[in-house]
């Protein structure tokens, strides 16, 4: 199946960018491996297509202010190889390499992922798990989202239909932070049947603050806030048992299949965030 008719534009600038959002059924192109999908398979026939790739200072990886920032145009592969990422964010580095494959990864861009909000991928579980922040811009100016107000459903996120997503910032990992992460999936780089991002502070052989982020079990990724506060307390099994999760059948698993695999990736994060990962 080919795409429905468009028009494409490239903004030069963010501006340009808002104001011809404003003037048309459009959608914004930067990676594009979610979005040309969408539109081969006609599941999004937009008026028009605005490729902001040409847009200068949206791909930086930095450190400012105690946070890691990540630009909305960063492709997977960069934000994989950096240094800061690697020794700052360590989950997000730890993600990397499950996302799809390579040569999506040389394209995908990080902020596209966290913008297009698909319950199944890892970054948006990720940036839930250590409670990060997305900065965006709009007709009304600048503002910043938490990402525990960000995703609000399938596919759905707080971006307003003007708005562009201009950059993602996480806390720096300090020596007392603890990570985590895994998930299941039929092959490597396919979407995750079930996925779990987590941070936690270490104190001996307990956590604190712990933030369990499941992902491919609901519409958005998930905070097991119940699962979160047995983990605090120093009980795998009663925080296994604790799973909050309502997940849905789907062509890859069953609702009780998916709960019980939550389960197991609780259990073997769990071992990496107390140092016990084999």
């Amino acid at each position: 199946m080919k795409p429905a008719p468009f028009a494409y534009a490239k903004a030069r600038s963010l501006d340009e960018a808002i104001a011809l959002m404003g003037e048309n059924d459009a959608r914004l192109l930067a990676g594009g491996q979610s979005l040309i999908a969408t539109l081969n398979m006609r599941l999004s026939a937009p008026e028009l297509l605005i490729d902001i790739n040409g847009i200068g200072g949206l791909d930086g990886i930095a450190l400012k202010d105690g946070m890691v920032e990540i630009g909305a145009l960063a492709r997977h592969a960069a934000v994989e190889r950096s240094d800061t990422v690697a020794k700052h964010a360590p989950l997000i580095a730890r993600a990397m390499p499950h996302i799809a494959h390579p040569a999506i990864r040389n394209r995908g861009t990080f902020g596209g992922s966290i913008a297009f909000a698909d319950p199944a991928a890892e970054l948006p579980a990720c940036l839930l798990a250590l409670g990060g922040e997305i900065d965006a811009i709009g007709p009304k100016g600048k503002r910043t989202i938490e990402a525990d107000d960000f995703f609000k459903g399938l596919f759905e996120t707080a971006l307003g239909p003007q708005d562009v997503l201009t950059a993602v910032r996480v806390p720096t990992a300090t020596n007392g932070m603890r990570f985590g992460f895994a998930e299941l999936a039929r092959r490597h780089g396919d979407y995750a049947i079930v996925g779990l991002a987590a941070a936690a502070k270490a104190d001996g052989k307990k956590l604190g603050d712990v933030r369990l982020a499941f992902f491919g079990v609901g519409e958005t990724p998930i905070r097991a806030n119940k699962a979160e506060a047995a983990l605090a307390q120093g009980n795998v099994d009663n925080a296994v048992a604790a799973l909050d999760l309502d997940p849905s059948d789907d062509a890859q698993a069953t609702a009780a299949v998916k709960k019980h695999l939550a389960g197991v990736l609780l259990r073997r994060v769990t071992a990496q965030l107390l140092g016990r990962e084999q």
